[in-house]
């Protein structure tokens, strides 16, 4: 492993031991382009009352805006956890090109943080989930859809 990936990891597991003694949970991020650290951020679910502000989104809007861009192709994101199913799903919105991760996502559930019923709700049909998945208004709906498709002067993303 390079020096920098160390630097990189330990920056992300500062950020996570510093969010615990903060109030926030034991998640930290960053996220280097070109070998520079370009956004970092950790956990802040609790402090902020948002359940999507986990250290790789928070990581990611900062990138984000940093760059100007909603692709950060060309960024590798270090995150002190295996990235949970959202965050997981964010990172490849975003593009990035690697993710290295300290824990695991078993090292997780061991502290209670399980993601288990996630993949368990989204393998069972419609009718068996836990919350219930009510499609109404497709027709009213599929007006933004066919505008979408016949827009020639879109940002595709």
């Amino acid at each position: 492993m390079a020096q920098s990936e160390k630097e990189f990891m330990s920056e992300a597991i500062r950020l996570a031991t510093e969010s615990v003694k903060n109030g926030g949970g034991p998640f930290g991020a960053v996220i280097v382009k070109d070998g520079e650290i370009i956004a970092k951020s950790s956990n802040s679910v609790t402090k902020d009352n948002d359940p999507t502000a986990h250290a790789e989104v928070n990581t990611i809007r900062k990138a984000c805006k940093a760059l100007q861009t909603f692709d950060l192709s060309g960024c590798t994101i270090y995150t002190s956890c295996e990235p949970c199913p959202m965050c997981f799903g964010a990172i490849h919105w975003a593009r990035l090109d690697k993710i290295y991760y300290a824990n695991t996502k078993a090292d997780a559930k061991n502290i209670g943080f399980d993601d288990s019923f996630i993949y368990e709700e989204i393998a069972k049909p419609y009718e068996k989930r836990t919350i219930p998945n009510i499609q109404i208004f497709r027709d009213e709906a599929m007006v933004s859809f066919r505008l979408w498709q016949e827009k020639t002067d879109k940002i595709e993303y």
